[in-house]
């Protein structure tokens, strides 16, 4: 197969690079001279339309491998996990109330257990002290009691002493009178009278 294409001239990559320079600086006046029409190939879009294509391309590459999925499973992932946390609030929440509540209860009915006691031992007290002054009224009112039948027992003494000491007394004078006025012969008077009345 042969090559129809000219052979160029061997040259270094310097002059490579100025023959290249020149060619666009004769593309541009040529542009300029021709009224703005390119004399190369056309292209459908500009530098912004390539950038948008390969864009699209790019997405639509990750839309082929599925990258939407795994993006939607680990938003799902995220979302069933904050439910789940959520849900694990509430429950704790749930049992902080039930806690709240019954510890108010307890308080409540421990306030309620208090007044009870307090009423109860002010009942108690009460009872005590009434008990107290009457024992107390009873002991006093044995006491008077006592001191009284002592007080009578002490005045019957007194009076049965008076009495034995007045009789002994009386006796003991109507001895002496009865010595002093009766002798001998008036007692035989007198045994002889009771003698002859029987």
């Amino acid at each position: 197969m042969v090559d129809n294409a000219p052979e160029m001239p061997a040259v270094d990559d310097g002059a490579q690079v100025d023959h290249a320079a020149e060619a666009v600086t004769e593309t541009a006046h040529t542009e300029q001279h021709d009224g703005g029409h390119e004399a190369g190939p056309v292209f459908i879009f500009g530098p912004g339309g390539w950038v948008g294509v390969s864009m699209l391309a790019f997405l639509l590459i990750l839309a082929w491998k599925g990258v939407h999925k795994l993006i939607a499973g680990g938003l799902d992932s995220k979302i069933a996990a904050i439910k789940q946390q959520l849900d694990e609030a509430k429950q704790l929440r749930a049992e902080a109330e039930a806690l709240r509540n019954e510890y108010a209860a307890k308080i409540s009915n421990a306030e309620k257990d208090a007044e009870a006691m307090m009423a109860n031992a002010q009942h108690e007290a009460d009872a005590i002290l009434e008990k107290a002054e009457a024992d107390s009224k009873a002991l006093v009112e044995r006491r008077k009691r006592m001191a009284e039948e002592k007080i009578a027992a002490a005045e019957r003494d007194a009076i049965d002493g008076v009495r034995a000491t007045a009789a002994s007394a009386a006796a003991a004078a109507s001895r002496k009178l009865i010595a002093e006025k009766h002798d001998a012969a008036a007692d035989a008077a007198l045994a002889d009278e009771v003698i002859s009345n029987i």
